[in-house]
C-alpha cells in the first residue's frame, strides 16, 4: 500500500502543503512549509495550533495506516505545545500499541532548528464494521 501517496492526494493535506515524506511499519514522517495564512499572529510567524495539530493528526494516521493497511479515523488525540513555531515544522510518529480495535501513537513535532515544540498521543480506529474505503472510487 502506498500510504504516502494517499495522504498526500487528501484534498486538506494538499490545501494546508503537508507533505508526508515517509510512512512505513508504524513509522511515519512529514514536514509542512509555514505560509503567512497559517499564523496566529498578524505581524509575525507564529504557526496557528490548529495547524500544528493538523501535521500531528496527519501523521499520525499515516503511522497507523502503514500497519492497518485500511482507514483509520481519529478517536482521540492530545496535544502539548512546548514552544511558539516560528519557522517550518516535521512530525515524526511511531505506534506504539497496534490493537483490535484501536492503535496508541506518540507524535514529536520539531521546528526547522530542531526545537521540540509540541508532543501528542493519538488513539485511531483499526478495525470495524462495513465494505469497502472512502479512499476508494465506486
Amino acid at each position: 500500500m502506498d500510504v504516502e501517496g494517499i495522504f498526500n492526494e487528501l484534498p486538506f493535506v494538499e490545501e494546508l502543503g503537508i507533505a508526508l515524506t515517509a510512512a512505513d511499519e508504524g513509522h511515519a514522517e512529514g514536514r509542512l512549509p509555514l505560509q503567512p495564512e497559517h499564523s496566529s499572529n498578524p505581524t509575525q510567524m507564529i504557526a496557528h495550533g490548529g495547524v500544528t495539530y493538523s501535521l500531528v493528526d496527519t501523521v499520525g494516521g499515516a503511522a497507523v495506516v502503514s500497519l492497518s493497511e485500511t482507514i483509520s479515523p481519529t478517536v482521540d488525540m492530545r496535544i502539548d505545545y512546548l514552544a511558539p513555531a516560528t519557522a517550518d515544522i516535521r512530525a515524526e510518529a511511531d505506534v506504539i500499541r497496534m490493537g483490535g480495535s484501536v492503535a496508541v501513537v506518540d507524535i514529536d513535532v520539531y521546528d526547522a532548528d530542531d526545537h521540540h515544540v509540541a508532543t501528542a498521543r493519538g488513539t485511531y480506529k483499526t478495525s470495524g464494521e462495513g465494505d469497502g474505503s472512502p479512499w476508494q472510487q465506486d
